[in-house]
């Protein structure tokens, strides 16, 4: 289905998907470009991206994203980005105490970036403690660092994530693009289709509070709760959560720490410089994730509130990278905690394509799977491709639409990502673990 770029477009969702997404179009010349976004602002509290930072790393173990990830780097170096890219750099090590599994895969990462020619001369191996202070250019890290090894890629850094939603947002409403926000005009109920079966399409949205918004396409960006717009996509996509907490510094900490590289030690977890204006620490622990599964459908689901509170085994990992590094802050109080959900996919892919049986009148964005937010400059590329593309069809295999497979009763999620180190646990099994040990 070609679209006018007269007509009228939904995006559902206002994170970092749908931005990308309305920046683009706008920017090609889409005229009639409305956002509905279920909190009262943006960044919205649902969006993962709604954080103080995410990592910028450029290289992968795939070719495919190292190669997207380098252009996003290029794009984070433009005017509009640039203000919120830090090139600090990404120290990637493992312990001496890390499994063989983490290690292969800091290697396969270092052999990635070694590979590509644009990345390959910020390369540096780090072989013990005195490396990371010398050629990291940690030398603020006064811990003992035992065993640790892997290098830094000073091609790398982060981004200042909810900053970046804010200036796009702004630049989004700068080129004319409409947003509704909250409850009751921002929330959308469900997609509005004429006809059935392969021939029905999309004539638009209804909110929650029952008004009806004509478009000739929706797109539909809302992350984890992609199943309550398209139940059609299942349990191909999972709602997962990783931990995360800060360390609330002084102003002299803070600027003791100033240009720190990302510090990943992928046995435990990764930390950030601080943020000159908070004064914050964000801190991250390694290890499986969690899951929220809805016994009745399999699929897992985001809880509707934040939820403000990390387990006691993500703690002890963030205090023991703490003391690896930096032992004076290791028995600090952890502030704003919390557990953020993003789109989740088995394979680790993006799913950016349109929903079959809908007339090619709607596309979905989702599985951003925990390393989406580096893409945010180009994702909005991706969605004008597809607009574009011979056929109708995406021509990328690997993030087309991915018929559901069924999963038997209590069948365990698979995700054997090789980049993630630990199991997959369910919320609630935590909670119930954590409430018996209180009681012993």
């Amino acid at each position: 289905m070609g679209i006018l770029k007269s007509d009228p477009v939904a995006i559902i969702g206002g994170g970092a998907f749908g931005l990308s997404t309305v920046l683009e179009l706008s920017n090609k010349g889409y005229t009639n470009i409305t956002v509905f976004e279920k909190d009262e602002e943006i960044p919205s509290r649902w969006s993962a991206a709604n954080d103080l930072n995410k990592i910028m790393r450029a290289e992968y173990e795939d070719d495919f994203y190292t190669n997207l990830a380098v252009e996003a780097t290029q794009a984070w170096k433009t005017p509009l980005f640039s203000p919120y890219f830090h090139r600090v750099g990404y120290l990637n090590c493992v312990s001496g105490a890390a499994s063989q599994k983490a290690a292969d895969t800091m290697r396969r990462f270092q052999a990635a970036a070694e590979k590509h020619p644009e990345i390959k001369p910020f390369i540096h191996t780090i072989s013990g403690p005195e490396d990371v202070r010398n050629i990291a250019g940690a030398w603020q890290f006064t811990g003992e660092m035992p065993g640790w090894r892997g290098y830094v890629c000073k091609y790398d850094g982060y981004v200042h994530s909810a900053n970046a939603l804010k200036g796009i947002y702004r630049q989004a409403r700068k080129n004319g693009v409409r947003f509704f926000l909250g409850e009751k005009v921002g929330a959308i109920e469900n997609i509005v289709y004429e006809g059935t079966g392969q021939s029905r399409k999309c004539v638009g949205v209804r909110t929650k509070a029952g008004r009806f918004h004509a478009a000739k396409l929706v797109v539909v960006t809302v992350g984890a709760a992609a199943h309550k717009i398209v139940p059609e996509i299942g349990t191909e996509v999972s709602a997962k959560s990783w931990s995360v907490a800060h360390v609330q510094l002084t102003d002299d900490e803070t600027a003791v720490l100033r240009g720190i590289p990302v510090t990943y030690a992928r046995d435990l977890g990764f930390f950030f410089e601080p943020d000159p204006k908070t004064n914050l620490l964000k801190l991250c622990p390694m290890g499986g994730g969690y899951i929220n599964t809805n016994p009745n459908t399999g699929v897992s689901e985001a809880p509707e509130g934040v939820l403000r509170f990390i387990p006691k085994e993500d703690e002890r990992k963030m205090r023991e990278l703490l003391h690896q590094t930096l032992p004076y802050l290791a028995d600090r109080p952890l502030v704003e905690k919390f557990i953020c959900w993003f789109a989740d996919t088995t394979d680790s892919e993006f799913i950016i394509d349109y929903v079959p049986g809908t007339s090619s009148s709607v596309i979905i964005l989702t599985g951003d799977s925990g390393h989406g937010f580096k893409m945010f400059p180009i994702v909005g590329r991706w969605v004008h491709n597809l607009l574009n593309s011979a056929g109708g069809k995406q021509s990328v295999l690997r993030w087309r639409w991915r018929v559901p497979k069924p999963k038997a009763k209590g069948e365990s999620f698979d995700d054997d990502v090789s980049w993630r180190i630990g199991d997959v646990r369910e919320l609630r099994d935590i909670h119930k673990k954590e409430s018996v040990e209180s009681k012993l």
